[in-house]
């Protein structure tokens, strides 16, 4: 089995202002770190990010890269971008993180990968959101191909069963997409 883990990390901060949230300083390193540090550590054969700034990539030591065709991407063409260079790779699961999540650390990862099957994907859960990261064995990459819009996977992971979920604190599921965000979390556990 060939697990290639996606790190989404190609999007516009629109919500952030003028900066790149991926380059804020976060925790005693750019925000991005978090995300890629816990995906290197979490035994995928492949470290890949889809990204549109080189100064993002420079933060992502081990990774292989891939750029979506649209820019601005929507979360979506990320996605896709990211499953056709993991097929590329020969990828049989994909393991799909969030750059702007930097609760996700390695052991949340190995759970969600040790919940999926060869048939079931698996996602995270805090009771209320199921949410990335996810994995996806490659019968579903077809369907993740042709995702849409915003929301990248969000249907196929609304659609787990209970079983293929990995429960994990709120906090763990906070994403930084403002600079009130990224202060609010900055010093807190």
């Amino acid at each position: 089995m060939t697990t290639v883990a996606i790190l989404l990390a190609a999007g516009a901060s629109r919500r952030f202002g003028e900066a790149d949230k991926l380059l804020a300083p976060f925790r005693g390193r750019a925000l991005i770190g978090h995300a890629a540090q816990a995906v290197r550590q979490c035994g995928a054969e492949v470290c890949l990010a889809v990204v549109t700034s080189d100064a993002v990539a420079a933060q992502l030591e081990g990774f292989d890269f891939v750029r979506p065709p649209e820019a601005p991407p929507a979360q979506s063409d990320s996605l896709r971008a990211g499953i056709a260079a993991a097929q590329v790779r020969g990828a049989t699961r994909v393991l799909v993180a969030l750059g702007d999540m930097p609760f996700v650390d390695a052991a949340i990862l190995k759970a969600v990968l040790a919940r999926a099957t060869a048939d079931s994907a698996s996602a995270v859960t805090d009771g209320a959101r199921r949410a990335p990261p996810a994995c996806f064995p490659m019968s579903q990459f077809s369907a993740l191909l042709h995702v849409n819009g915003d929301r990248g996977a969000s249907g196929l992971i609304r659609a787990l069963a209970p079983s293929a979920l990995v429960s994990v604190p709120d906090a763990v599921l906070i994403d930084i997409d403002t600079p009130l965000t990224l202060a609010q979390y900055a010093t807190c556990p």
